[in-house]
């Protein structure tokens, strides 16, 4: 049954936070954040929850702090003593670092360039697809919501394509999409009657240069389709003048507004930390604490249940963090459901299935991995394979040295009980599900147990630590909108083509929303000193006496520090336009080592925070 605060909700003692994590945790962190300084903010602000009213507002707050932009020096002194101590050593409560995404270059985030970059390279670089044909098509009922159709047309895009025909990029597999048509269109209603959200679906299509880089060519914007003569789907294409140039960065805030809310729900929460948790309650229910392979997880399922247990009561919960941040609102955990049934499948959540179900990659056996990528310039793809490799071939000679035979994977009995009670209760929705790996051959257990340890470790870090870096300049990732875009008929019109700056900060979230956000993101960036990264494991003596698999595990730890070395090479490469150039941030989110903090960078072997 649920546990609602302050009481907390049950995780066994050897699953619970150690000291030195928990302190980081809450030292005036997540709990101070969440328990005391919001309500407070929230209850002393209110009045002045006020539009930012400019780009300098937003500076403010890396320079000079909330309570003292907003003149609050009186109120803090009502506070509790806590904020009052944090105001005093803070100087200006709420005052933040500079996220690195405009560290070198302020205005980095207003390019297509960056744009097109962080779609490969930024901290959600798992929905870019290639187009296999134009224009793309729904999967949705049109019964329920309209023509599958697209409103993109040829027109739209054929004079940005480098001299080539729409057909000859298709054909030369130059185009690619981030396509959130079909996960918003069914809960568009629902969003936009939410006061203070407005959401489209949208769609945008890329052109891969011949640099490497992507530009955006094209972005569709559609709301529920209300009647046969309504317009409900517009497209949006790159700037010409003035005017268009300010609907273009509105139409990329709703993309990106789009792009934050699935990042959040679906990739970070959902195939992270939702879909690990069943395969880990299995495991210490099922398997004994001496089983090989409860051995090999063990570092790997470190404070996943605690931290999930906090985030049910603080972040996903109604009313919590996340509906108040994100633009689905009350919405946001049915939104992540329906991703789940519509879209999760274990089978394509390591990352060589992914790449090809997106059409990014295909097999390829003389390359390295087994696989071509057609964008060569990924980092977080080309990085991330050289880690899966690296996993792969360490959980292989582990598994082969205690089931030499397949024989012994199926005579398992607690091995073949810990996949059984994952799939049929832990994930009992698709127990049915054709698509589940069988368990019967050593080279299944090797495919199931790297995947696992994919998900925990590399895919997580690259999906979590760079949240504040990214996310916490707002306007780079707006992560809910309040405006639409104004049509030459609305009544907005005017205001929008008088002060658009105006317009766009008023569509982007408020004041109040933006710093809460922000602290949220922050904590969820850092890293707590007590992390094990990947390749890392305290006291590997006592998890096996097994001299050879220690050797192993060494071997492993080596080809990790080398895969760091590599990543730092890539970074300093000129001809990798997506991680190098002028004020371009270097992809750092897969390279393995971090120190504490905020770092942008490092892999823990867990899902911990």
């Amino acid at each position: 049954s649920r546990v609602e605060k302050p009481l907390p909700i049950y995780v066994p003692r050897d699953e619970q936070f150690e000291e030195s994590k928990q302190n980081a945790f809450s030292a005036g962190r997540l709990r101070a954040v969440l328990h005391n300084l919001l309500p407070q903010l929230k209850a002393s602000i209110s009045a002045h929850n006020r539009d930012l009213n400019s780009f300098s507002d937003i500076d403010g707050l890396y320079k000079e702090g909330l309570l003292l932009k907003l003149g609050f020096h009186e109120t803090v002194k009502k506070l509790p003593k806590m904020v009052s101590k944090l105001q005093e050593s803070s100087e200006g409560l709420l005052k933040y670092e500079t996220p690195k995404v405009v560290s070198k270059d302020k205005f980095a985030w207003l390019r297509d360039d960056e744009f097109g970059r962080q779609a490969l390279a930024g901290v959600n670089p798992v929905n870019i697809e290639r187009l296999a044909s134009f224009p793309p098509v729904s999967m949705l009922d049109p019964e329920i919501y309209g023509p599958q159709e697209s409103a993109l047309k040829e027109e739209h895009i054929a004079g940005q394509l480098n001299g080539m025909t729409v057909q000859q990029a298709l054909d030369e597999n130059k185009l690619f999409m981030v396509d959130y048509h079909d996960i918003y269109l069914p809960f568009l209603d629902r969003i936009n009657a939410l006061d203070g959200r407005k959401s489209y679906a949208t769609r945008t299509i890329f052109f891969l240069t011949p640099s490497g880089t992507l530009k955006p060519v094209a972005i569709e914007l559609s709301l529920p389709h209300t009647s046969p003569n309504s317009r409900s789907k517009r497209v949006v294409t790159p700037p010409v003048d003035a005017t268009t140039n300010w609907i273009w960065q509105l139409a990329k805030a709703h993309v990106c507004s789009n792009d934050a809310g699935v990042h959040q729900l679906v990739n970070h929460w959902l195939r992270t930390h939702a879909c690990m948790e069943p395969f880990i309650l299995a495991a210490h229910r099922q398997l004994s604490a001496m089983h090989p392979i409860f051995k090999l997880l063990d570092p790997h399922m470190r404070y996943t249940l605690e931290i999930n247990a906090l985030a049910r009561q603080s972040l996903i919960s109604a009313d919590g963090v996340i509906e108040n941040c994100f633009t689905p609102g009350r919405y946001c955990m049915e939104m992540s459901a329906a991703a789940y049934r519509s879209h999760w499948r274990f089978d394509k959540e390591g990352l060589p299935a992914d790449l090809i179900r997106r059409g990014i990659a295909v097999p390829d056996p003389t390359q390295p991995h087994g696989l071509k990528l057609l964008i060569e310039d990924y980092p977080y793809a080309s990085d991330g394979l050289l880690i899966w490799n690296a996993l792969e071939n360490w959980v292989r000679t582990y598994v082969n040295r205690y089931y030499p035979n397949s024989s012994l994977v199926c005579n398992d009995r607690e091995l073949q009980q810990w996949y059984h009670e994952s799939v049929h209760v832990g994930h009992a929705d698709f127990s049915k599900e054709s698509w589940w790996p069988s368990l019967k051959t050593t080279d299944d257990l090797v495919s199931i147990l790297t995947t696992l340890i994919w998900l925990a470790s590399a895919q997580h870090a690259a999906l979590n630590f760079g949240q504040y870096p990214y996310g916490g300049y707002v306007p780079n990732r707006p992560p809910l909108m309040r405006r639409l875009i104004p049509d030459e008929n609305d009544l907005e019109y005017a205001n929008f083509l008088a002060d658009p700056q105006k317009y766009f900060l008023s569509a982007l979230p408020s004041l109040l929303q933006a710093t809460k956000f922000m602290a949220v993101v922050d904590t969820l960036s850092t890293h707590s000193p007590d992390e094990e990264y990947l390749g890392e494991r305290q006291h590997p003596s006592i998890w096996s006496g097994d001299a050879e698999i220690i050797e192993a595990f060494y071997g492993f730890s080596a080809e990790i520090r080398r895969i760091e070395k590599e990543i730092e090479k890539r970074n300093a490469d000129p001809n990798l336009k997506n991680r190098c150039g002028a004020g371009v941030l270097p992809y750092e989110l897969l390279a393995p080592s971090s120190g504490p903090g905020v770092t942008c960078r490092g892999v823990p072997n867990s899902v911990s925070i």
